[in-house]
């Protein structure tokens, strides 16, 4: 394996949301799945995007003070998202934490955006 290269692990660009447009796209189109701490805002991707579900996680300041603990959230939903993409939907979706975490349980917030990844999967609106 050469250097650089995560060997099929990694979060490739075309997975993923990068510019604020595409923020603000989901955002506008008002829908989303609410969990205890995440809210999934989506939107359908339309005919002529790629068939495969994107993501974008935001994790604000004011919630989570210490930039080492908003990167293992966000790392996190990332891992989930990859482990789960194959079986969502064509969309575009925003992760967004929207309540404090006292303690990070690693398992417990795993368990609880993949339970929200797969409601959407399940038909969620």
């Amino acid at each position: 394996m050469q250097a650089g290269t995560t060997g099929g692990f990694g979060f490739p660009k075309r997975y993923r949301l990068t510019k604020t447009d595409e923020y603000s796209s989901v955002f506008g189109f008002r829908r989303a799945l609410r969990s205890p701490h995440f809210l999934l805002h989506y939107r359908p991707r339309t005919e002529g995007e790629e068939v495969s579900a994107r993501l974008g996680v935001v994790v604000p300041k004011r919630l989570v003070k210490a930039a080492v603990r908003r990167n293992l959230i966000k790392r996190i939903g990332r891992e989930q998202f990859r482990l789960l993409r194959c079986r969502l939907p064509a969309r575009d979706l925003v992760l967004r934490l929207s309540s404090k975490l006292q303690p990070i349980d690693r398992q417990a917030l795993a368990e609880e955006i993949a339970g929200l990844l797969l409601k959407l999967r399940a038909g969620g609106r």
